[in-house]
């Protein structure tokens, strides 16, 4: 039969394998990425083929492939043909879900066949050999594995296909030998046991969409034409939902408006082990920052900030240390989110330095603050992560060395570790014991930098404070920081399966 007559899509498959089990024609199923075709799969196919008359293979379509960075490096039509190109194989078709779950529902194949290394299902970190033998079961076919090698398309790309530049080959070429994925496993999973308090500043991220479509005829000013718009739980709330997804406990302090509060918005988006504490300020909004994008290239055109950053009145603030000093010290690591507009002041500093029992701190420098926001406003932190622009704002020193600059905060802040974020130039990590470590961007696809950097100071943070490495934590913290910068503004926070992932399409 030639390639193409091979290649059927879901439904005229399911045809076909009903003619065949009326003729009582025993049908394999094989299901996967097969992103680049080796050996391994071939010797993989011939074994499935063996246990049937009939060999069936699906292909997991473009937009459900999982495997980190640049994948697939093939796209489904031709990872389809190539597979069908096989003797052994007799039908081939491209899933529609994805998952194999509703394939195997739908096909119904007397066998279902998985390599060997799916054997043991506990290695499976996605958990979905275990939901397809439910369906295995639910539809009375068999589960098989082959016995032969074991070869990894990832490993194989990242040799000899990886679209990655040659320093950054260079670099995990380098990683791979000092460290283990699960080393790297180890400290995510560690984090789990963390109890996490956040404190800072709400922000309403809204997204209008537009189309810019001249000059306006009476005026010097860009005219565009509104489409839609998308509302996002940004700053401390962004960095809660980010941590909530990488362990059980996590506590919020916030500040919300009385007037346009959006608390009920603010609720529904909060991951749900997330216990938060809202202060109420009379008189005042909810910060929202409103961002009139150019829909297409997602290039923003105007910033416009619905803000109060005026400090909370002398009651509340006492109000609120004293909640401050009675919740700190139950809990492993304290988070200062802090965008300087308003939620958190000097006497709130003083609290969070002296009850805190690890203390994590984020400093942004943005048009709210005009530059007044600063790492030197805190007296003491455990953990420092700061853009490069706001560690060069607060020393006012526009081209020196970075190093002696992290250095030397680090001895006035009694820092264990330092991060500096350099955008597409990586990070860098320092520590105490003058260690110093630069780590690659490994971002490729950068849709939106909003939130990056909140993302990488929310995992790094939970990294600093179980212990690691400084390497280690600014690898973990670039990883994190490439995902979130493929996502529009904070649509959805960063999960640790995507960053195991990630880390797997690095590594292996």
């Amino acid at each position: 039969m030639s390639i193409n007559k091979k290649i059927k899509n879901l439904d005229e498959l399911a045809r076909i394998i009903s003619g065949l089990r009326s003729e009582k024609r025993k049908v394999v199923h094989c299901h996967g990425v097969f992103d680049l075709l080796h050996i391994g799969h071939i010797r993989y196919f011939e074994q499935a083929g063996s246990m049937g008359d009939i060999l069936i293979v699906t292909v997991t379509p473009d937009k459900y492939v999982d495997k980190g960075p640049g994948r697939p490096a093939f796209p489904e039509n031709f990872r389809a043909e190539a597979v069908a190109s096989l003797n052994s194989v007799d039908y081939v078709a491209i899933n529609k879900w994805p998952t194999a779950e509703e394939t195997l529902r739908l096909l119904r194949p007397d066998v279902y066949v998985k390599g060997s290394e799916f054997k043991d299902t506990s290695s499976d970190m996605t958990g979905k050999i275990g939901k397809e033998e439910q369906v295995i079961q639910e539809i009375g076919a068999t589960l098989a594995f082959t016995e032969d090698i074991v070869f990894s398309s990832t490993n194989l790309i990242n040799r000899y296909f990886s679209n990655l530049p040659g320093e950054i080959q260079e670099y995990l070429h380098v990683f791979r030998e000092r460290y283990s994925i699960n080393e790297i496993f180890a400290v995510l999973d560690r984090m789990q046991t963390l109890k996490v308090f956040i404190l800072g500043d709400t922000i309403i991220d809204e997204y209008n969409y537009c189309q810019a479509i001249g000059m306006s005829s009476k005026d010097p000013a860009l005219a565009i034409k509104y489409k839609s718009n998308d509302l996002f739980a940004g700053g401390v709330l962004a960095v809660s939902n980010h941590v909530a997804n990488f362990t059980e406990s996590v506590e919020l302090g916030t500040i919300l408006g009385d007037n346009e509060s959006y608390e009920e918005f603010i609720r529904s988006q909060l991951h749900g082990n997330i216990i938060p504490k809202f202060i109420i300020k009379d008189g005042s909004p909810t910060t929202i920052k409103r961002r009139f994008i150019e829909g297409y290239s997602l290039s923003k055109l105007l910033e416009v900030y619905v803000i109060d950053d005026s400090i909370l009145p002398s009651e509340k603030i006492i109000e609120f240390c004293q909640y401050l000093q009675e919740e700190l010290p139950k809990f492993d690591l304290v988070i200062a989110a802090d965008f300087g507009h308003g939620a958190i002041n000097h006497e709130i500093i003083q609290t969070l330095v002296r009850y805190s029992r690890f203390l994590a701190v984020n400093t942004q420098a943005n048009a709210g603050n005009r530059g007044y926001n600063t790492i030197s406003r805190y007296p003491k932190a455990d953990f420092v992560s700061i853009a490069e622009h706001e560690v060069r704002l607060d020393k006012r020193d526009l081209n020196g060395a970075l190093r002696p600059i992290m250095h030397e905060l680090i001895r006035k802040l009694h820092c264990k570790q330092f991060v500096v974020t350099r955008g597409r130039k990586g990070a860098m990590v320092a520590n105490g014991q003058e260690g110093f470590v630069e780590v690659p961007s490994f971002a490729r696809n950068v849709v939106d930098r909003v939130g990056a950097g909140d993302a990488f100071f929310a995992i790094t943070a939970m990294a600093s404070a179980v212990g690691v490495q400084n390497e280690i934590l600014g690898f973990i913290g670039n990883i994190v920081g490439s995902l979130a910068a493929e996502i529009v503004g904070n649509k959805k926070a960063i999960d640790k399966m995507s960053v195991k992932k990630y880390i797997t399409a690095l590594m292996k």
